[in-house]
């Protein structure tokens, strides 16, 4: 079975290699656009299949969902769909290279997997840019 070329342009490639998962449920990162929010709170992750007591936890790549907690009163309180873009945890590249950042922070996304703001602050890593193609374009630094 194929994917249609729509779902396919929107994002998420099959291949995922093992990244590290530094951000489990309930913790606060910073938003990365300007689409107005300052600090997200984790609120799920989007695919994740665990075991009974397990928190849920995700890594650089991974689509969840977030609740903003400062920042525009239109955005605050609300539940909206985010992509990890930066962690601090370090994890390991296919080619040995341990990648760590100063921040953990996200991307606001439409239900759709379009982005929210017109601009992303700060560094995006490789392998969010690589799954996410829209974050990929809009991104000034990729590493």
């Amino acid at each position: 079975m194929s994917k249609s070329r729509a779902v396919s342009a929107r994002g998420v490639i099959e291949y995922r290699p093992h990244i590290a998962k530094g951000l489990q449920v309930g913790s606060m990162i910073t938003c990365a656009d300007n689409t107005g929010a300052k600090r997200l709170r984790i609120v799920n992750i989007v695919g994740y299949k665990g075991r009974l007591r397990r928190v849920p936890s995700g890594g650089v790549g991974d689509k969840v969902l977030v609740s903003v907690r400062k920042g525009d009163p239109n955005l605050r309180k609300q539940v909206l769909p985010a992509i990890i873009v930066r962690q601090r945890k370090p994890y390991r590249r296919a080619d040995g290279m341990w990648i760590q950042f100063e921040d953990n922070a996200a991307v606001i996304i439409t239900p759709d997997g379009e982005l929210r703001g017109s601009e992303i602050r700060g560094p995006v890593a490789k392998e969010a840019a690589e799954r996410w193609p829209r974050i990929a374009g809009s991104a000034s630094i990729i590493l």
